[in-house]
């Protein structure tokens, strides 16, 4: 499955401290998202999915998650992905990306898709 992952205009990558999540594309979007640090190996801290703005705005102030943000800053990209998809689409993402944060996934259902940063 192809997705279309969202970042700034200018080809950088969103903060996650600085997305607006009160702008209307968020009206209603659900999905799957990522966040990592821009810091040395980039790690992935976490990824989800459901509404992207509610949880966005959730691990903007969750101390599991800002706590990798010491040495640098934290970034998030995001996809629309059908309600049915989401859950196979992250259990993917979280195979492949070994998340510092989050749940353990099942590996059954993975739905594969781009990362962000592919094409």
């Amino acid at each position: 499955m192809k997705l279309f992952w969202n970042k700034c205009e200018n080809d950088m990558e969103y903060k996650l401290e600085s997305v607006d999540l009160n702008d209307k594309h968020f009206d209603d979007l659900s999905g799957v998202y990522v966040i990592w640090t821009n810091v040395n190996d980039r790690s992935v801290i976490r990824v989800g999915q459901g509404n992207i703005s509610k949880w966005l705005y959730k691990h903007r102030n969750d101390p599991n998650i800002i706590k990798y943000k010491k040495d640098g800053t934290l970034l998030v990209s995001w996809a629309a992905v059908p309600d049915g998809l989401q859950e196979g689409v992250e259990a993917y993402l979280a195979h492949k990306l070994r998340p510092l944060e989050g749940v353990r996934f099942p590996i059954d259902c993975l739905i594969p898709v781009n990362l962000p940063g592919e094409v």
